[in-house]
């Protein structure tokens, strides 16, 4: 015996699959622009990322961008401030995680896995780009203040060192590092 003879064909059965498919396909084309609906705009998507001219900046001297709402502190560190950053213990560090999403997951919070490097492999440690919110409670610290020359919040007096590491005070984590890297010699791109 052969298929047709077990169950023939009908165009019943055709009338059940045309149906099954037109189902399918009216029941995509209603749901898509349910699920399109939650991807973001056109401006959302332009604004997630923010080129920075930092060509003008010299050593020792801190660029203010807003970035998705909230500050960025760019800043062109000197000799002194990168010496006195990596002579640091980090067994001396209440936050010993880098915070910095460009590092490895879990790197420790030495000064050079929270700077960033103009060029690949290119380890000066002259340029730090960190968020300017503090850990602690969202406040944005002042620059070149506090005990330890870096950034000092006056809302909980959280004191963070020229590497944005927390030194003291009530903040439980170092500034955060966004996602940032150089696009040529003078541009850092944001997002």
């Amino acid at each position: 015996m052969s298929n047709a003879e077990d169950h023939p064909s009908t165009r019943r059965d055709f009338l059940y699959y045309a149906t099954g498919g037109v189902g399918v396909v009216a029941t995509g084309a209603a749901v898509w622009p349910l699920v399109n609906q939650m991807n973001p705009s056109a401006d959302v998507q332009a604004a997630s990322t923010l080129r920075v001219d930092v060509g003008d900046l010299s050593p020792g001297t801190q660029l203010t961008v807003l970035f998705l709402g909230k500050p960025i502190f760019i800043r062109r560190r000197t000799e002194e401030e990168i010496t006195v950053a990596r002579a640091v213990d980090l067994s001396d560090l209440p936050d010993t995680e880098s915070r910095n999403v460009n590092a490895a997951t879990g790197a420790d919070a030495s000064d050079s896995n929270r700077t960033l490097a103009p060029f690949e492999g290119e380890d000066t440690g002259e340029w730090l780009v960190m968020w300017g919110v503090c850990t602690h409670l969202g406040c944005v610290p002042l620059g070149e203040a506090g005990n330890f020359d870096g950034w000092f919040c006056p809302c909980h007096g959280s004191h963070y060192d020229t590497a944005g590491r927390i030194r003291q005070g009530p903040a439980p984590e170092n500034l955060h590092v966004p996602n940032a890297a150089f696009i040529d010699a003078s541009t850092i791109l944001l997002g």
